[in-house]
């Protein structure tokens, strides 16, 4: 694989695992929420520098329903991402204060709020539509040449799993209402424990992971189905 390739997949697994990091604020304060959003931000800016190819090829060849949801998901993405920061900026105490920028705070939040969730959902729907990339890079580290039956059970059981837990902790921490903005603060348990927090964070994950990756697998098996019976 090419540096630069690596090097691609180096900064989207620091990026999702800087968003985890931020969901946990109550964890770690101002200063670290702080710090970890500016860094995420710089991760961002060289994700899309080192992406710029794909701006170039945006409009060029076929627009199929797969690359269609795809552009969408990246842009709503992006969009999210665009609102986290804008909002993160505004309300910095510490890494951007000197910018000394005041008003429009109780937006802000909301916006905080909502781009934060939005993002954290998108950007798990996102890995979901490129995991086939990481199967193929676990497949070679490991020497895994042919599927086995019992692997293609059994992974998609554990997924399952994993994404029913998620699915319910997704219920239980309410993220619907902080993502449609039913409510303008986030409920913060201080004394949960960290673990069990990020458990469930992971699972949520997992469980949008699991819908897309499966998602798209389901969607390229019928398009094929429906290309043979067009050619036959």
């Amino acid at each position: 694989m090419r540096p630069k390739a690596i090097c691609k997949i180096i900064i989207d697994i620091l990026m999702t695992l800087a968003l985890l990091f931020l969901m946990g604020y109550q964890f770690w304060g101002d200063v670290a929420h702080e710090w970890a959003g500016a860094g995420m931000f710089l991760l961002f800016l060289l994700h899309h520098i080192l992406n710029r190819q794909w701006y170039r090829n945006l409009f060029r060849g076929r627009f199929t329903p797969s690359r269609i949801l795809l552009l969408v998901l990246d842009l709503l993405l992006f969009l999210s991402m665009l609102g986290l920061m804008v909002s993160g900026i505004l309300l910095s105490n510490h890494v951007f204060a000197f910018l000394d920028l005041h008003g429009g705070l109780s937006f802000a939040r909301l916006l905080h709020m909502a781009a934060s969730h939005w993002g954290f959902v998108l950007m798990a729907l996102h890995l979901g539509m490129h995991w086939g990339l990481f199967v193929g890079l676990a497949k070679k580290a490991l020497r895994l040449r042919q599927p086995a039956r019992i692997r293609r059970v059994l992974l998609p059981i554990i997924g399952g799993g994993i994404a029913a837990y998620g699915l319910t902790a997704l219920i239980r921490r309410d993220l619907l209402t902080y993502m449609l903005v039913r409510t303008q603060f986030v409920f913060l348990d201080f004394g949960e424990p960290i673990p069990l927090f990020y458990l469930d964070y992971l699972a949520i994950m997992g469980t949008f992971v699991f819908l897309a990756y499966y998602g798209m697998k389901l969607a390229g098996k019928r398009m094929l189905k429906s290309d043979r019976k067009g050619d036959a």
